[in-house]
């Protein structure tokens, strides 16, 4: 299947919301097919290059659909839409139009069903409750409870502040026990750095 991408300084997790400032025709364009098409477009983390002008010459090979669930003008001029994850999926090859629009032929994501949380990922949940307290979080949408353990692990890998190698490793990873694994880990890393 074929997806265009929009590579990002960001990475886009499923059931996670996103807002854009869209300016360049390419971008522009994409949105307009979308939307009369009625399918999304593939969000990549940029790894080299920029998010404006020629297509980047590296981005990750495993991005997430953005679905388009609103979108507005915004006083500046400028179109605003907001793109919530849906499926994951894997770049196989892609080629740079002559806009610089970026084609990519996509290979989507088993994804398994969400298990129900348990008594180890109490502290994780409330974690997300609490993240849902902030006012840019609630202005997403997001924050409230998780439905299951891979709702938990895609909102908080996420929110959470860590490198973005270390986002793109959670988006590929399939199992979400082994996500909240690393994710617990990871947060006690940023903890011991924060006493030191």
């Amino acid at each position: 299947m074929k997806l265009p991408l929009f590579p990002l300084d960001t990475v886009l997790f499923p059931g996670c919301t996103l807002d854009l400032q869209l300016f360049e025709a390419r971008y522009l364009d994409m949105v307009s097919s979308c939307m009369k098409a009625g399918h999304g477009f593939g969000v990549v983390r940029l790894i080299e290059g920029s998010e404006v002008g020629v297509a980047p010459s590296e981005y990750a090979l495993t991005g997430c659909e953005a679905l388009i669930r609103d979108w507005q003008q915004r006083p500046n001029g400028l179109l605003g839409i907001r793109v919530e994850g849906g499926r994951r999926f894997d770049v196989l090859s892609a080629e740079v139009q002559r806009d610089q629009l970026t084609v990519a032929e996509i290979n989507w994501r088993e994804e398994g069903d969400d298990l129900p949380l348990n008594d180890e990922h109490l502290d994780l949940a409330i974690l997300l409750e609490a993240l849902g307290q902030h006012p840019l979080v609630e202005a997403l949408g997001m924050g409230s409870a998780a439905q299951g353990q891979r709702s938990l692990a895609h909102q908080l890998a996420y929110l959470l502040p860590f490198q973005p190698e270390q986002k793109i490793e959670l988006l590929q990873l399939d199992d979400p026990a082994l996500q909240l694994q690393r994710i617990q880990r990871w947060l006690e890393q940023l903890q011991g750095e924060a006493v030191e």
